[in-house]
């Protein structure tokens, strides 16, 4: 071949090769963002399953709510499993992305818990009362004081009510918004937080023992992978939700956490 062509041709045949081997390296490899309890726990339980089945698991552990999302919809990372549909909603409509939920696996029943008190009926006139800071889990964190009967909410069904949403508040509680990875690391600060579960398994907490109020089995809060649109029709993704849903992840679920996170398939 002629050397000034050959020189010419060389760059494309690079790109192609790179692209080639880019392709085929994609197509067994999948990345996961999560966060650290129970999601990335439970996908290292079907880590070894797909990889028997060639597909190689990258799980990325993050301690926020916002990364995971912004990363996935950058295509920096394929797919994520940490977060709720009314979450996912409220990020979709302030952020302006169109991520979608591709599969539930599990519910995290969010809990009050306290260091100073026992009950809720203890909680003095007063109290420090502290709530994840966004509108999710915060409005979640209402309801379930609401069922509590520590306060009213305007709309006692709206899964997003704030602070300005509250219609009676007989104790005159004192509400901190903060971020919901804080929460444990505040809980000797003040008389009563409310905590994901996830936060809550990784400050050592048990949501069924130590929980002075926490979701019943029927929350609708469940947690999803979550992906860009058409990520469900992909074959590595298909594979991760077959194994996520599988017998086995159900039973680990169950006996693993005890009621702290209920399948919810």
């Amino acid at each position: 071949m002629d050397r000034r062509l050959l020189l010419t041709l060389a760059p494309a045949l690079l790109l192609a090769a790179c692209g080639s081997g880019g392709a085929k390296s994609d197509a067994n490899h999948l990345s996961v963002a999560a966060t650290a309890v129970p999601h990335a726990e439970i996908l290292e339980q079907v880590k070894p399953v797909l990889a028997k089945e060639g597909l190689t698991l990258d799980i990325r552990v993050f301690n926020d709510y916002v990364q995971p999302n912004m990363q996935v919809d950058q295509g920096q990372i394929d797919v994520n499993y940490f977060q709720t549909k009314p979450y996912l909603d409220d990020f979709n409509a302030s952020r302006g992305t169109k991520l979608v939920p591709i599969a539930g696996i599990h519910v995290e029943p969010l809990g009050a818990y306290s260091r100073k008190w026992k009950t809720i009926a203890a909680l003095p006139n007063g109290a420090s009362v502290a709530i994840p800071n966004e509108p999710s889990n915060g409005g979640r964190a209402l309801l379930l004081l609401q069922k509590a009967g520590l306060i009213r909410l305007k709309n006692p069904a709206n899964p997003l009510s704030s602070l300005r949403d509250i219609t009676a508040n007989p104790k005159s509680l004192q509400f901190r918004e903060l971020e919901a990875a804080t929460l444990p690391r505040v809980l000797g600060e003040v008389d009563l937080a409310l905590i994901n579960t996830n936060y809550a398994l990784d400050a050592k907490l048990n949501p069924v023992r130590d929980a002075l109020a926490i979701e019943d089995k029927d929350s609708p809060y469940v947690n999803y992978v979550v992906g860009r649109p058409g990520a469900a029709t992909d074959p590595r993704v298909v594979k991760l939700i077959a194994a996520l849903r599988s017998p086995a992840i159900k039973n680990y679920i169950e006996t693993t956490y005890m009621g702290a996170v209920l399948p919810a398939f």
